[in-house]
Protein backbone atom coordinates (compact mmCIF):
# COMPACT_ATOMS: atom_id res chain seq x y z
CA UNK A 1 0.00 0.00 0.00
CA UNK A 2 1.14 3.56 -0.30
CA UNK A 3 3.17 5.64 2.16
CA UNK A 4 1.65 8.36 0.85
CA UNK A 5 -1.45 9.59 3.88
CA UNK A 6 -3.73 10.82 0.76
CA UNK A 7 -3.35 7.91 -1.48
CA UNK A 8 -3.33 5.45 1.38
CA UNK A 9 -6.59 6.70 2.64
CA UNK A 10 -8.19 6.74 -0.97
CA UNK A 11 -6.97 3.46 -1.42
CA UNK A 12 -9.17 2.28 1.85
CA UNK A 13 -12.24 4.50 0.65
CA UNK A 14 -11.96 2.37 -2.67
CA UNK A 15 -11.24 -1.20 -0.84
CA UNK A 16 -14.17 -0.81 1.41
CA UNK A 17 -16.53 0.04 -0.88
CA UNK A 18 -15.56 -3.49 -3.11
CA UNK A 19 -16.03 -4.76 0.41
CA UNK A 20 -19.72 -3.83 0.30
CA UNK A 21 -19.50 -0.41 2.49
CA UNK A 22 -22.41 2.34 1.29
CA UNK A 23 -20.25 4.94 2.36
CA UNK A 24 -16.41 4.88 4.05
CA UNK A 25 -14.49 7.35 5.43
CA UNK A 26 -10.50 6.99 5.71
CA UNK A 27 -8.59 9.23 8.28
CA UNK A 28 -4.48 8.95 8.26
CA UNK A 29 -2.42 10.68 10.80
CA UNK A 30 0.75 10.61 10.44
CA UNK A 31 2.59 12.19 13.60
CA UNK A 32 5.63 13.03 15.27
CA UNK A 33 6.24 13.60 18.59
CA UNK A 34 8.30 14.25 21.32
CA UNK A 35 8.23 14.67 25.10
CA UNK A 36 9.94 14.88 28.08
CA UNK A 37 10.20 15.59 32.11
CA UNK A 38 12.26 16.53 34.24
CA UNK A 39 12.59 16.53 37.86
CA UNK A 40 15.61 17.90 39.96
CA UNK A 41 18.56 18.00 37.65
CA UNK A 42 17.53 14.84 36.24
CA UNK A 43 15.47 13.84 32.92
CA UNK A 44 12.74 11.42 34.45
CA UNK A 45 11.11 10.44 30.71
CA UNK A 46 11.91 10.95 27.46
CA UNK A 47 9.66 9.81 24.56
CA UNK A 48 9.92 10.03 20.67
CA UNK A 49 8.43 8.21 17.96
CA UNK A 50 6.99 8.78 14.86
CA UNK A 51 3.47 7.30 14.28
CA UNK A 52 0.96 5.91 11.51
CA UNK A 53 -2.40 4.90 12.01
CA UNK A 54 -5.94 4.88 9.36
CA UNK A 55 -9.51 4.90 10.89
CA UNK A 56 -11.92 3.55 8.81
CA UNK A 57 -15.74 4.51 9.05
CA UNK A 58 -18.42 2.72 6.95
CA UNK A 59 -21.90 2.62 6.47
CA UNK A 60 -23.88 -0.40 5.41
CA UNK A 61 -27.75 -0.38 4.84
CA UNK A 62 -27.92 2.58 7.78
CA UNK A 63 -25.35 0.42 9.89
CA UNK A 64 -22.48 1.97 10.96
CA UNK A 65 -19.21 1.03 12.17
CA UNK A 66 -15.59 2.81 13.45
CA UNK A 67 -12.10 0.73 13.26
CA UNK A 68 -9.02 1.84 13.33
CA UNK A 69 -5.50 0.45 13.09
CA UNK A 70 -1.72 1.01 13.11
CA UNK A 71 -0.57 -1.63 10.75
CA UNK A 72 -0.82 0.01 7.39
CA UNK A 73 0.58 -2.81 5.11
CA UNK A 74 -1.65 -4.52 2.63
CA UNK A 75 -2.19 -7.66 4.66
CA UNK A 76 -3.17 -5.46 8.09
CA UNK A 77 -5.42 -3.11 5.54
CA UNK A 78 -7.26 -5.74 4.04
CA UNK A 79 -7.71 -7.28 7.95
CA UNK A 80 -9.60 -4.32 8.66
CA UNK A 81 -11.65 -3.33 5.78
CA UNK A 82 -13.17 -6.74 6.40
CA UNK A 83 -13.86 -6.62 10.05
CA UNK A 84 -15.10 -3.36 9.34
CA UNK A 85 -17.90 -3.70 7.08
CA UNK A 86 -18.37 -6.97 8.68
CA UNK A 87 -19.09 -5.47 11.99
CA UNK A 88 -21.40 -2.83 10.40
CA UNK A 89 -23.81 -5.31 9.27
CA UNK A 90 -24.15 -6.74 12.90
CA UNK A 91 -25.50 -3.62 14.55
CA UNK A 92 -28.94 -1.57 14.40
CA UNK A 93 -29.61 0.57 11.35
CA UNK A 94 -29.69 4.19 12.40
CA UNK A 95 -31.51 6.24 9.92
CA UNK A 96 -29.61 9.69 10.77
CA UNK A 97 -26.41 7.88 9.61
CA UNK A 98 -24.41 8.61 7.29
CA UNK A 99 -21.33 11.27 5.75
CA UNK A 100 -22.27 15.17 5.45
CA UNK A 101 -23.33 16.15 2.05
CA UNK A 102 -19.66 17.48 0.34
CA UNK A 103 -19.33 21.20 1.10
CA UNK A 104 -16.31 22.95 -0.76
CA UNK A 105 -13.73 24.34 1.30
CA UNK A 106 -13.59 27.89 2.58
CA UNK A 107 -10.76 29.83 0.90
CA UNK A 108 -9.01 30.89 4.19
CA UNK A 109 -5.64 31.90 3.37
CA UNK A 110 -2.66 30.79 6.13
CA UNK A 111 -4.24 29.13 9.13
CA UNK A 112 -0.60 29.73 10.52
CA UNK A 113 -1.26 25.79 11.88
CA UNK A 114 2.50 24.73 10.90
CA UNK A 115 5.37 25.98 12.49
CA UNK A 116 8.87 25.16 11.24
CA UNK A 117 10.84 25.77 14.46
CA UNK A 118 9.33 22.41 15.99
CA UNK A 119 11.03 20.46 13.65
CA UNK A 120 14.11 22.63 13.67
CA UNK A 121 14.50 22.83 17.30
CA UNK A 122 17.18 19.98 18.25
CA UNK A 123 16.80 17.67 21.36
CA UNK A 124 19.90 18.65 23.33
CA UNK A 125 17.84 22.32 22.82
CA UNK A 126 14.54 20.56 24.06
CA UNK A 127 16.30 18.61 26.73
CA UNK A 128 17.96 22.04 28.34
CA UNK A 129 14.86 23.90 28.39
CA UNK A 130 12.97 21.72 30.75
CA UNK A 131 15.97 21.13 33.20
CA UNK A 132 16.47 24.70 33.24
CA UNK A 133 12.93 25.46 34.26
CA UNK A 134 13.59 23.02 36.58
CA UNK A 135 16.52 24.80 38.09
CA UNK A 136 15.08 28.15 37.87
CA UNK A 137 11.80 27.43 39.89
CA UNK A 138 13.93 25.77 42.23
CA UNK A 139 15.77 28.61 42.62
CA UNK A 140 13.57 30.85 42.88
CA UNK A 141 12.69 30.08 46.64
CA UNK A 142 14.68 28.02 49.03
CA UNK A 143 10.78 27.01 50.09
CA UNK A 144 10.56 24.91 47.05
CA UNK A 145 12.62 21.62 47.56
CA UNK A 146 10.76 19.74 45.46
CA UNK A 147 8.28 19.52 42.04
CA UNK A 148 6.26 17.40 40.29
CA UNK A 149 8.13 18.15 36.97
CA UNK A 150 8.97 20.48 34.31
CA UNK A 151 7.85 19.20 31.19
CA UNK A 152 7.84 19.84 27.47
CA UNK A 153 6.13 18.27 24.61
CA UNK A 154 5.77 18.93 20.70
CA UNK A 155 4.48 17.27 17.72
CA UNK A 156 4.02 17.86 13.90
CA UNK A 157 1.27 15.83 12.66
CA UNK A 158 -0.22 15.38 8.77
CA UNK A 159 -3.69 14.26 8.61
CA UNK A 160 -5.58 13.18 5.49
CA UNK A 161 -9.37 12.54 4.79
CA UNK A 162 -10.94 11.08 2.11
CA UNK A 163 -14.73 9.90 1.90
CA UNK A 164 -16.62 8.16 -0.77
CA UNK A 165 -18.91 11.05 -1.87
CA UNK A 166 -15.59 12.71 -3.32
CA UNK A 167 -14.19 15.25 -0.08
CA UNK A 168 -10.49 14.52 0.27
CA UNK A 169 -8.36 17.33 2.00
CA UNK A 170 -5.32 16.73 4.28
CA UNK A 171 -3.23 19.36 6.52
CA UNK A 172 -0.15 19.45 8.74
CA UNK A 173 -0.37 21.10 11.93
CA UNK A 174 2.09 21.61 14.87
CA UNK A 175 2.24 22.00 18.40
CA UNK A 176 4.31 22.79 21.46
CA UNK A 177 3.44 22.67 25.13
CA UNK A 178 5.85 23.91 28.27
CA UNK A 179 4.54 23.29 31.81
CA UNK A 180 6.39 23.76 35.07
CA UNK A 181 5.02 22.75 39.08
CA UNK A 182 6.66 23.22 41.68
CA UNK A 183 6.07 22.03 45.56
CA UNK A 184 6.64 24.72 48.29
CA UNK A 185 7.05 23.75 51.61
CA UNK A 186 4.73 25.31 54.04
CA UNK A 187 5.70 24.40 57.89
CA UNK A 188 3.52 21.33 57.89
CA UNK A 189 1.76 21.94 54.52
CA UNK A 190 3.11 21.41 50.68
CA UNK A 191 1.82 24.33 48.59
CA UNK A 192 1.82 22.60 44.45
CA UNK A 193 1.55 24.83 41.40
CA UNK A 194 1.37 24.94 37.94
CA UNK A 195 2.27 27.12 35.11
CA UNK A 196 2.14 26.56 31.55
CA UNK A 197 2.39 27.82 27.72
CA UNK A 198 1.63 26.37 24.29
CA UNK A 199 1.43 27.25 21.00
CA UNK A 200 1.60 26.08 17.29
CA UNK A 201 5.33 26.90 17.63
CA UNK A 202 8.49 27.22 20.12
CA UNK A 203 8.00 31.25 19.07
CA UNK A 204 4.92 31.64 20.52
CA UNK A 205 5.23 29.83 23.77
CA UNK A 206 6.53 32.19 26.47
CA UNK A 207 10.15 31.68 27.61
CA UNK A 208 11.03 28.89 30.05
CA UNK A 209 12.49 31.19 32.20
CA UNK A 210 9.23 32.78 32.57
CA UNK A 211 7.33 29.69 33.08
CA UNK A 212 8.89 28.66 36.04
CA UNK A 213 9.11 31.85 37.67
CA UNK A 214 5.42 32.23 37.36
CA UNK A 215 5.10 28.82 38.69
CA UNK A 216 7.58 29.18 41.67
CA UNK A 217 5.72 32.72 42.77
CA UNK A 218 2.10 31.08 42.58
CA UNK A 219 3.55 27.76 44.80
CA UNK A 220 5.34 30.64 46.96
CA UNK A 221 2.45 32.61 46.91
CA UNK A 222 0.25 30.17 48.70
CA UNK A 223 1.72 29.98 51.78
CA UNK A 224 0.11 31.04 54.46
CA UNK A 225 -3.38 30.56 52.95
CA UNK A 226 -6.03 30.17 55.18
CA UNK A 227 -10.04 29.58 54.75
CA UNK A 228 -12.13 32.45 54.01
CA UNK A 229 -15.54 33.12 55.87
CA UNK A 230 -18.97 31.34 54.62
CA UNK A 231 -20.57 34.68 52.29
CA UNK A 232 -21.77 35.53 49.00
CA UNK A 233 -18.88 37.18 47.07
CA UNK A 234 -17.90 38.64 43.80
CA UNK A 235 -15.34 36.29 41.83
CA UNK A 236 -12.84 36.64 40.03
CA UNK A 237 -11.80 33.82 37.81
CA UNK A 238 -8.31 33.87 36.22
CA UNK A 239 -7.79 33.34 32.89
CA UNK A 240 -6.66 29.22 33.28
CA UNK A 241 -9.92 28.84 35.30
CA UNK A 242 -12.01 31.53 33.46
CA UNK A 243 -11.23 28.80 30.65
CA UNK A 244 -12.54 25.53 33.00
CA UNK A 245 -15.62 27.21 33.07
CA UNK A 246 -15.69 28.21 29.22
CA UNK A 247 -15.28 24.52 29.01
CA UNK A 248 -18.42 22.98 31.31
CA UNK A 249 -20.36 26.15 29.24
CA UNK A 250 -19.27 24.49 26.09
CA UNK A 251 -20.51 20.89 27.43
CA UNK A 252 -24.15 22.78 27.42
CA UNK A 253 -24.07 24.16 23.99
CA UNK A 254 -22.70 21.48 22.37
CA UNK A 255 -25.93 19.22 20.30
CA UNK A 256 -24.86 15.95 21.38
CA UNK A 257 -26.31 17.30 24.95
CA UNK A 258 -28.85 19.64 23.87
CA UNK A 259 -30.42 16.42 21.43
CA UNK A 260 -31.01 14.46 24.34
CA UNK A 261 -31.88 17.52 26.64
CA UNK A 262 -28.82 16.79 28.73
CA UNK A 263 -28.08 20.93 28.59
CA UNK A 264 -29.47 23.96 30.45
CA UNK A 265 -29.73 25.26 27.52
CA UNK A 266 -31.98 23.17 25.24
CA UNK A 267 -34.73 24.91 24.25
CA UNK A 268 -33.63 28.23 24.42
CA UNK A 269 -32.01 29.72 21.19
CA UNK A 270 -32.86 33.19 21.19
CA UNK A 271 -32.88 33.77 24.55
CA UNK A 272 -30.78 36.37 26.50
CA UNK A 273 -28.77 34.22 29.46
CA UNK A 274 -26.14 35.76 29.47
CA UNK A 275 -24.79 39.55 30.43
CA UNK A 276 -24.22 42.18 27.53
CA UNK A 277 -20.36 41.31 28.04
CA UNK A 278 -20.81 37.61 27.29
CA UNK A 279 -20.31 37.08 23.26
CA UNK A 280 -18.61 33.62 22.34
CA UNK A 281 -17.80 32.42 19.33
CA UNK A 282 -16.41 28.69 17.89
CA UNK A 283 -13.93 29.69 15.26
CA UNK A 284 -12.05 27.43 13.86
CA UNK A 285 -10.30 29.61 11.51
CA UNK A 286 -8.79 31.43 13.46
CA UNK A 287 -4.75 32.23 12.69
CA UNK A 288 -2.77 30.34 14.77
CA UNK A 289 -5.71 29.32 17.18
CA UNK A 290 -4.93 25.59 18.67
CA UNK A 291 -7.86 24.61 17.66
CA UNK A 292 -7.49 25.86 14.22
CA UNK A 293 -8.38 23.47 10.93
CA UNK A 294 -9.78 24.00 7.50
CA UNK A 295 -12.11 21.20 8.29
CA UNK A 296 -13.53 18.87 10.95
CA UNK A 297 -13.00 15.18 11.65
CA UNK A 298 -15.99 15.10 9.03
CA UNK A 299 -15.06 16.89 5.93
CA UNK A 300 -17.01 19.78 7.02
CA UNK A 301 -15.64 23.17 6.60
CA UNK A 302 -14.24 24.96 9.43
CA UNK A 303 -16.01 28.23 9.74
CA UNK A 304 -16.63 31.01 12.52
CA UNK A 305 -19.84 31.04 14.41
CA UNK A 306 -21.38 33.18 17.53
CA UNK A 307 -22.47 31.24 20.23
CA UNK A 308 -23.75 33.67 22.22
CA UNK A 309 -24.11 38.02 21.32
CA UNK A 310 -24.01 40.15 24.39
CA UNK A 311 -25.59 37.21 26.19
CA UNK A 312 -28.13 36.20 23.24
CA UNK A 313 -28.17 32.45 22.69
CA UNK A 314 -27.44 32.37 18.86
CA UNK A 315 -26.04 28.79 17.78
CA UNK A 316 -25.49 25.11 19.35
CA UNK A 317 -22.28 23.62 17.59
CA UNK A 318 -23.04 20.14 15.94
CA UNK A 319 -21.18 17.52 14.21
CA UNK A 320 -23.87 15.68 11.41
CA UNK A 321 -25.41 12.72 13.05
CA UNK A 322 -26.58 15.41 16.03
CA UNK A 323 -27.61 17.87 14.01
CA UNK A 324 -29.74 15.65 12.05
CA UNK A 325 -31.52 14.94 14.91
CA UNK A 326 -32.26 18.44 15.59
CA UNK A 327 -33.69 19.08 12.38
CA UNK A 328 -29.84 21.42 11.62
CA UNK A 329 -27.21 21.53 9.91
CA UNK A 330 -23.20 20.49 10.86
CA UNK A 331 -20.90 23.83 12.24
CA UNK A 332 -18.26 21.87 11.89
CA UNK A 333 -17.04 20.90 14.91
CA UNK A 334 -17.25 17.06 14.66
CA UNK A 335 -13.89 15.65 16.76
CA UNK A 336 -13.28 12.09 17.21
CA UNK A 337 -16.32 11.02 16.87
CA UNK A 338 -18.14 13.19 18.76
CA UNK A 339 -18.56 17.21 18.96
CA UNK A 340 -16.15 19.42 20.36
CA UNK A 341 -14.62 22.65 19.94
CA UNK A 342 -12.54 24.61 17.39
CA UNK A 343 -11.63 28.02 19.22
CA UNK A 344 -14.41 28.21 21.38
CA UNK A 345 -13.73 31.54 23.66
CA UNK A 346 -14.84 34.65 25.08
CA UNK A 347 -14.11 38.05 23.41
CA UNK A 348 -12.02 40.13 25.77
CA UNK A 349 -12.77 43.20 27.36
CA UNK A 350 -10.60 46.67 27.80
CA UNK A 351 -9.57 46.29 31.65
CA UNK A 352 -6.39 44.39 33.29
CA UNK A 353 -6.70 41.91 35.47
CA UNK A 354 -5.46 44.37 37.99
CA UNK A 355 -7.83 47.01 37.38
CA UNK A 356 -10.61 44.58 37.50
CA UNK A 357 -9.25 43.45 41.05
CA UNK A 358 -9.19 47.01 41.54
CA UNK A 359 -12.70 47.93 41.23
CA UNK A 360 -13.24 44.86 43.72
CA UNK A 361 -13.73 46.24 47.35
CA UNK A 362 -14.03 42.80 48.69
CA UNK A 363 -14.27 39.52 47.05
CA UNK A 364 -12.27 36.56 45.94
CA UNK A 365 -9.47 35.71 43.14
CA UNK A 366 -9.42 32.11 41.93
CA UNK A 367 -6.34 30.97 40.55
CA UNK A 368 -6.95 26.87 41.08
CA UNK A 369 -9.51 24.76 40.90
CA UNK A 370 -10.37 20.72 41.84
CA UNK A 371 -12.54 18.97 41.98
CA UNK A 372 -15.62 17.94 39.50
CA UNK A 373 -18.95 18.91 40.25
CA UNK A 374 -21.50 20.07 37.14
CA UNK A 375 -24.90 19.15 36.39
CA UNK A 376 -25.83 20.00 33.01
CA UNK A 377 -29.37 19.73 32.92
CA UNK A 378 -29.73 22.18 35.33
CA UNK A 379 -26.47 24.27 34.88
CA UNK A 380 -25.80 23.97 39.16
CA UNK A 381 -21.31 24.06 39.37
CA UNK A 382 -18.98 23.89 41.99
CA UNK A 383 -15.40 23.54 42.60
CA UNK A 384 -13.09 23.55 45.40
CA UNK A 385 -10.00 26.38 44.89
CA UNK A 386 -7.80 28.43 46.01
CA UNK A 387 -6.79 31.56 45.32
CA UNK A 388 -6.11 35.53 47.16
CA UNK A 389 -9.21 37.26 49.13
CA UNK A 390 -9.46 40.67 47.66
CA UNK A 391 -10.04 43.67 50.46
CA UNK A 392 -10.38 47.32 49.13
CA UNK A 393 -9.17 46.63 45.59
CA UNK A 394 -6.30 44.99 46.65
CA UNK A 395 -5.10 41.46 46.96
CA UNK A 396 -5.11 40.36 50.97
CA UNK A 397 -3.54 37.09 51.95
CA UNK A 398 -4.17 34.01 49.85
CA UNK A 399 -6.84 31.36 50.32
CA UNK A 400 -7.66 27.65 50.35
CA UNK A 401 -9.88 24.52 51.05
CA UNK A 402 -13.06 26.63 50.16
CA UNK A 403 -15.78 26.03 47.75
CA UNK A 404 -17.54 28.33 45.63
CA UNK A 405 -20.70 27.35 43.89
CA UNK A 406 -23.67 29.09 41.82
CA UNK A 407 -25.49 28.15 38.25
CA UNK A 408 -24.00 28.63 34.91
CA UNK A 409 -27.08 30.37 33.45
CA UNK A 410 -26.80 32.72 36.51
CA UNK A 411 -23.10 33.05 36.23
CA UNK A 412 -23.25 34.04 33.02
CA UNK A 413 -25.76 36.95 33.64
CA UNK A 414 -23.89 37.62 36.36
CA UNK A 415 -20.45 38.88 34.65
CA UNK A 416 -20.04 42.19 34.92
CA UNK A 417 -16.10 42.19 34.40
CA UNK A 418 -13.99 40.77 31.45
CA UNK A 419 -10.59 41.18 31.40
CA UNK A 420 -8.21 41.77 28.43
CA UNK A 421 -5.81 39.23 28.96
CA UNK A 422 -6.88 36.66 26.57
CA UNK A 423 -4.24 34.13 25.08
CA UNK A 424 -5.26 31.18 22.64
CA UNK A 425 -3.55 28.62 24.36
CA UNK A 426 -5.81 26.05 23.56
CA UNK A 427 -9.10 24.83 21.85
CA UNK A 428 -11.26 26.39 24.89
CA UNK A 429 -10.11 29.46 26.02
CA UNK A 430 -10.84 32.79 27.87
CA UNK A 431 -9.80 36.15 29.11
CA UNK A 432 -10.16 36.64 33.37
CA UNK A 433 -13.56 37.54 34.07
CA UNK A 434 -15.87 38.32 37.32
CA UNK A 435 -19.28 36.93 38.60
CA UNK A 436 -20.73 39.53 40.85
CA UNK A 437 -22.09 37.40 43.02
CA UNK A 438 -21.50 33.44 44.25
CA UNK A 439 -21.36 31.10 47.28
CA UNK A 440 -17.56 31.21 48.61
CA UNK A 441 -18.39 28.48 51.37
CA UNK A 442 -15.03 28.41 53.83
CA UNK A 443 -14.50 28.99 57.49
Amino acid sequence: MSTDPSLLAHQAVASAMAAGAGQAEATVLVSDTFSAEARDDQITKLEQSVGRSLSLRVFVDGRKATLGTTDLSRDGLKALIERCVGAARSVERDPLGGLPEPQPLVASGDLRIEEHDVRARTEEEKLADVLAMEREMRAYDARIDNSNGSRIADAVTTLALVNSLGFEGSYTASSVSLSSSPVARDGEEMRTAHFGSSGRGYARTEAPSRIARVAAQRAVQMCGARKPQTALLPVIFERDIAAVVLGDLFAACSGANVSIENSFLAGRLGERIGSDLVTIVDDGLLPGGMGTQPFDSEGVPARKLPVFEHGVLRNFLFDTYHARKLGAKSTGNAHGGGVGPNNFYLLPGSETLEELIARTPRGILVLDIIGFATEHVTGTWSRGASGFAIENGKLAYPVDGFTIAGNLCGMLGAIDGVANDLIFESPIVSPSLRVAEMTVSGG
